[in-house]
């Protein structure tokens, strides 16, 4: 991949490490964020030297604070705030921010150290697994700053109960969730002291994502598009569409290598948590 201005890429045993890297402004996003976190996405779909993907932030005081309003006239901008003259059409500015927008299925471990608000959820919402360092805080400010909420609650109705939702974007500026609570409600899986460092969180986040990139792509895949759809589908309709996902899943190749892994005893030692 070419040099990047606002993010830094990577890759290991399978893995894609994106780091958000503008920790001057808290990891706020521009125009060439988004251009070019889409631009990984979607390169990242026919990459097939990564299985899983790894999304932190530089710095320890953000993992990110939505768009960057420095970079936003004083004029009201129309871009930012309808997109289009007319209300019913807008192109909204993070819509290209998240993987699953970008169209690509493949894991995303999300690592969250410092302050993640605003459009931080965008990319937090379509992340699959979201860990985060003892010192994170989850908080949306828009209202507090006369912004009407509506994108991002939606997205993160999927990760957080609707009162926790409901509270967070009512109260903006004026609370915050802790990583301590982000566990209660079960918006992280995981809270890794920080100790200094935010090597331990990036370490964590790796260990996550490279056991699962270690397994046959097309079931993990399969199995992460399954999930998602019996999250946004009723029961029903969800076990009506599980065949087809099976069968795309479970394919000869992919058989035949968890078979080997049975076959030759191959020794796992599962982490406990």
């Amino acid at each position: 991949m070419s040099e990047f201005e606002t993010i830094l890429y990577d890759e290991r045993d399978k893995v894609a490490i994106v780091t958000l890297n503008r920790p001057d402004v808290y990891n706020a996003f521009n125009d060439k964020m988004l251009e070019e976190l889409s631009g990984v996405w979607r390169s990242l779909r026919t990459n097939d030297d990564v299985n899983a993907v790894v999304l932190t932030a530089a710095g320890d005081k953000a993992f990110c604070t939505g768009i960057d309003r420095a970079g936003v006239p004083e004029e009201i901008p129309g871009k930012y705030l309808t997109g289009t003259s007319n209300p019913y059409m807008m192109d909204d500015p993070g819509e290209d921010l998240g993987p699953k927008q970008c169209d690509l299925w493949k894991p995303v471990v999300a690592a969250v150290n410092g302050m993640a608000c605003g459009g931080a959820f965008y990319m937090l919402a379509e992340a699959d697994i979201i860990i985060c360092s003892d010192n994170a805080s989850f908080f949306d400010p828009h209202v507090t700053y006369g912004m009407a909420a509506v994108f991002e609650p939606v997205m993160m109705l999927q990760k957080m109960p609707f009162s926790e939702v409901m509270r967070m974007s009512l109260m903006g500026s004026h609370e915050r969730i802790s990583a301590k609570r982000a566990l209660e409600i079960g918006l992280v899986t995981e809270v890794v002291a920080q100790d200094g460092s935010s090597d331990n969180l990036t370490d964590a986040a790796f260990s996550i994502a490279q056991k699962i990139a270690s397994q046959p792509p097309l079931a993990v895949q399969a199995t992460l598009r399954s999930i998602w759809l019996g999250q946004e589908l009723s029961r029903l309709q969800g076990i009506s569409v599980s065949p087809t996902l099976l069968a795309s899943g479970n394919t000869i190749e992919s058989l035949a290598e968890g078979q080997k892994v049975f076959a030759d005893k191959v020794r796992i030692d599962p982490k406990y948590r």
